[in-house]
């Protein structure tokens, strides 16, 4: 029907993120790859920046009936489970879809998951993935510290590639590319600040030309279920670690 479906991975579409998926093309070799996401909740960021209006008129059968109804659907995607693997996994499909989702664009699926671990019911977590010559280190968790660290490092022989995101509840803070490497007999460290165009913008003026123009849509329905399966794969390493 031309239906054309987006997936909001914003993060997918700032330009410092785009600039880094090439650059890792670039490398000889990657030795390691660090993807971090250490956040204070959103309410942190958005009660100093935002005229906040929260609502309490939600009739309590119905907060009920979506704590139920989200109940069944993590349970139809990791079968019986206590409730800090549940927690765990709707971080994953939260604040870990961006994480993972980049990741895949930037270094494709991992063969498999070494290890997985959750702590804090569910909160925090960290795993090993096992990719073709390397290995990453994902690391999750939400605290209450204002501060925001989401990066994916890249670890090549003679050049590291970083993109640093911060929140995305404050419009218009940059994400950059740091570029640390040897060249010759000195050691040089770039920070590369494309633009301070918010994400959420890039993104929907990437979609605008989809529609209108033809491009090819890469954040679709189907790519996003690529991190289902990978969120699955997790909660069963975290689910064997347990036993």
């Amino acid at each position: 029907m031309g239906v054309k479906v987006m997936v909001g991975y914003m993060r997918r579409y700032a330009p410092a993120y785009l600039q880094l998926v090439e650059e890792v093309k670039k490398l000889d070799k990657i030795n390691y790859v660090r993807v971090r996401d250490i956040i204070g909740g959103n309410h942190l960021f958005i009660n100093q920046s935002s005229n906040v209006y929260r609502f309490d008129d939600i009739q309590e059968h119905d907060k009920q009936e979506r704590a139920e109804r989200a109940h069944r659907l993590v349970e139809d995607a990791i079968g019986d489970a206590p409730a800090d693997l549940r927690s765990a996994y709707r971080l994953l499909c939260g604040l870990g879809s961006h994480d993972l989702s980049a990741m895949r664009e930037v270094i494709g699926l991992p063969k498999r998951v070494v290890s997985a671990r959750q702590w804090n019911n569910g909160r925090f977590m960290s795993a090993i993935l096992e990719y073709d010559g390397f290995h990453v280190t994902y690391e999750t968790g939400i605290d209450n510290i204002r501060r925001f660290d989401a990066c994916i490092e890249v670890y090549g022989s003679d050049k590291s590639l970083k993109v640093q995101y911060n929140t995305p509840y404050m419009r218009h803070l940059p994400t950059t590319l740091q570029v640390n490497e040897t060249i010759g007999e000195a050691y040089h460290e770039t920070v590369v600040r494309p633009t301070f165009k918010d994400a959420y913008t890039c993104q929907f003026e990437y979609f605008y030309d989809v529609v209108m123009k033809g491009l090819t849509l890469k954040t679709t329905p189907e790519d996003a279920k690529e991190d289902l399966k990978l969120f699955r794969k997790l909660i069963e390493a975290m689910k064997e670690s347990n036993e």
